[in-house]
């Protein structure tokens, strides 16, 4: 049994203005199936798609805090120009500078309409072939830690694992990355950005949540009440939700 990342979870007070602002960032499309905006390649809503992680943006009664998201998207460039004409347009389309300590570095650091922080990252050959998301970044205080439990939570390959990193992605060689990054922050607000799981068709959805708690995952109750998916956290509490298996 493994899970597969089905999408980057966002929360938003105008779950379209956000969702509008993605699918601009990404080159992609803004898609509403229901209360959500899903972001995903143009050509009609694919979900999961075998390929990218999508963006499913949900409604919340709030803004986002001043606190500094643990969870963000890196995006890929393929040259110097692009990346500049990119950081240009996001910010036309209403992205402004965040200053999270990042200091002088080749990336830039921009913010969504709210508030949710991004970077927009220089050409670098390790994403020729992720597509616009080059990675979902996850800050933590033990990546070891973080690849064991997400390790065997997924069914993504581990590349990499140090004491200030840890990389996996999926066996299949294609998408983006996920990179747990040591930093000295912790939880201080609920997550805005998290990860949402799917089982594979024929898993059993309660049977995986039950291996995640052995592994590590605690229940989190957001007040979801009686929903299909199960709200749990990870070993250093981010926030994920096991979505119920597809038919």
């Amino acid at each position: 049994m493994a899970l597969r990342p089905a999408h980057v979870n966002i929360k938003a007070l105008d779950p379209s203005a956000v969702g509008r602002f993605w699918a601009e960032a990404l080159g992609w499309t803004a898609y509403s199936p229901g209360v959500t905006t899903y972001v995903g390649p143009p050509g009609g809503l694919v979900w999961p798609d075998p390929v990218v992680l999508g963006i499913d943006v949900v409604p919340v009664p709030a803004l986002k805090s001043t606190v500094k998201n643990r969870v963000h998207l890196d995006l890929a460039t393929t040259s110097a120009d692009h990346q500049a004409e990119l950081v240009a347009r996001l910010r036309a389309h209403g992205a402004t500078p965040a200053d999270v300590g990042q200091g002088d570095v080749p990336w830039t650091v921009l913010a969504d309409p709210e508030g949710n922080e991004f970077c927009v990252l220089e050409p670098r050959e390790a994403h020729r072939d992720t597509g616009p998301i080059a990675a979902v970044v996850v800050d933590c205080t033990d990546p070891r830690a973080m690849a064991r439990f997400w390790g065997e939570a997924m069914d993504w390959a581990l590349l990499e694992v140090t004491d200030t990193l840890a990389v996996l992605r999926s066996a299949k060689d294609v998408g983006p990355y996920l990179r747990f990054t040591r930093t000295p922050d912790t939880k201080t607000a609920p997550d805005r950005v998290h990860l949402d799981l799917l089982p594979y068709s024929g898993d059993d959805t309660a049977a995986e949540v039950d291996r995640l708690r052995r592994l590590g995952a605690c229940d989190l109750d957001l007040g979801q009440g009686d929903v299909p998916w199960a709200c749990l956290t990870d070993p250093e509490d981010h926030e994920l939700c096991v979505l119920a298996v597809q038919s």
